[in-house]
């Protein structure tokens, strides 16, 4: 009879025990390289009695890679987080969770080369130019890049690769001739390879655009083209082709295009200004901060949200992308 008590007592505790409510701990919060996401766990079996809870958890933190230089163009590279102010949405930012100087983030890179009949006159100096700043910049089994010829249509002539060689016959592959779609390809570019490109660490994502400026042939416009780059939160830098001396449309369309993703339009007259190009893009690639941080009064609705980073110090200049879109829930 004891015995009996004792059993029947137990199935008590137990069916009580189940009934309480369950206190469950929070996942560690990981990196998150986008604008934010959200964070799942959870377990199955086939007995529906066995299944757990699942715990969702959304971490809103916001990533951005900057350049700081002088009145001169000069990288300044000894500033910490007080010589700075971060505007989210047009308010100061809840919380600052990192900030560094960042020189050796891995490079995902795309090489974008206009190969339309516009651009013949340069066309061999500038597949030089290319493979020499690749030979220079990636670093195998770290880096990777990819190279995209356009004119009407984009053609990728080497895919994601982190050997030069490889890149190089891409380069040497492309022909010139036909049409442009800049928009198209940029596009194109970001949405289908670099925006796929997501990490658990931070990463430089950045677009290398040899072109004109001019486009002729795109459905895509340009405000789409900055809109899908900044989702992707790819930084352009343009090369101008253009040879003619005067300023022309498409400059001031690459000029559009590096400025709201954070990155910079060079017009080189000479051959050799385009090496030189190059070089300045490499050294601004190890020259960069980076900032992540949480942002006030953040709501996952898919809106666009500018991000506002000044120097305090005088005669101190920023770059950094104008702003992302916020995920939806």
């Amino acid at each position: 009879m004891k015995y009996t008590t004792h059993i029947f007592c137990l199935s008590i505790l137990a069916a009580m025990m189940a009934l309480q409510p369950v206190v469950a701990q929070n996942p560690p919060a990981a990196y998150v390289a986008s604008s934010a996401s959200a964070l799942s766990a959870s377990t199955s079996t086939d007995d529906p009695q066995d299944s757990v809870l699942t715990i969702r958890k959304r971490v809103d933190e916001v990533n951005v890679l900057f350049i700081a230089t002088d009145r001169h163009g000069k990288f300044v590279r000894n500033l910490t987080q007080n010589d700075f102010s971060f505007l989210d949405d047009h308010k100061p930012v809840q919380s600052i969770v990192n900030f560094r100087r960042e020189t050796d983030l891995p490079l995902k890179m795309g090489l974008l080369i206009d190969v339309s009949g516009s651009v013949h006159t340069r066309f061999e100096f500038e597949q030089d130019a290319a493979t020499s700043f690749m030979q220079h910049v990636l670093r195998p089994g770290f880096d990777k890049a990819f190279v995209m010829g356009f004119n009407s249509t984009q053609d990728l002539a080497q895919d994601f690769t982190d050997s030069v060689p490889q890149l190089s016959r891409g380069v040497r592959s492309l022909r010139d001739g036909g049409g442009t779609a800049l928009y198209d390809a940029i596009y194109h570019a970001c949405r289908d390879k670099l925006l796929k490109e997501q990490s658990d660490r931070p990463q430089r994502k950045a677009l290398i655009l040899l072109s004109d400026g001019d486009d002729n042939q795109s459905e895509y416009t340009l405000a789409q083209a900055v809109e899908m780059a900044q989702r992707a939160e790819v930084i352009i830098y343009a090369i101008s082709t253009d040879d003619s001396g005067l300023i022309l449309r498409g400059d001031k369309n690459l000029e559009k295009l590096a400025a709201a993703t954070g990155g910079r339009a060079f017009f080189p007259f000479k051959m050799k200004d385009i090496k030189n190009s190059f070089a300045a893009i490499e050294d601004e690639l190890r020259s960069q901060y980076v900032v992540s941080y949480h942002p006030a009064d953040f709501d996952p609705d898919g809106r666009y949200r500018s991000i506002e980073i000044s120097a305090l110090k005088k005669d101190l200049q920023v770059r950094a992308r104008k702003g992302y879109y916020a995920p939806r829930q």
